[in-house]
């Protein structure tokens, strides 16, 4: 089991910025991917950027240039810094974690942003 506790998010005005953090406990030997979704109600939960445990990093095309996705291995902890926010960016922010099976599968239990034109 992996237990995932996220933090950081918020309101914020357009164009400001937050920090997202993600804390991972438990099985995490096993992880080998973490990321961050976003969903907004009606929409399918779509990925926003992923690290692996090689430090490989993957982003959706709406946030390159903009967010980044860091890790903290010593203290089990990925980030997501959000610069230059826009009103189409508010959803809930979901920390994730993927192993070596289809079963290692963990969410957080997600965080709000809100972004305020």
């Amino acid at each position: 089991q992996v237990q995932l506790v996220e933090s950081g998010g918020g309101l914020v005005q357009f164009g400001g910025s937050l920090r997202l953090s993600c804390a991972a406990s438990g099985s995490i030997f096993r992880i080998y991917a973490m990321g961050w979704y976003r969903q907004v109600p009606g929409k399918q939960r779509e990925l926003v950027a992923s690290i692996t445990r090689g430090g490989s990093t993957n982003y959706a095309e709406s946030v390159k240039g903009r967010f980044t996705i860091s890790r903290d291995n010593a203290k089990n902890t990925i980030y997501l810094q959000m610069n230059s926010l826009k009103p189409e960016d508010t959803a809930v922010y979901s920390c994730n974690a993927k192993g070596p099976t289809i079963a290692y599968d963990y969410w957080g239990q997600g965080t709000q942003v809100t972004v305020s034109s």
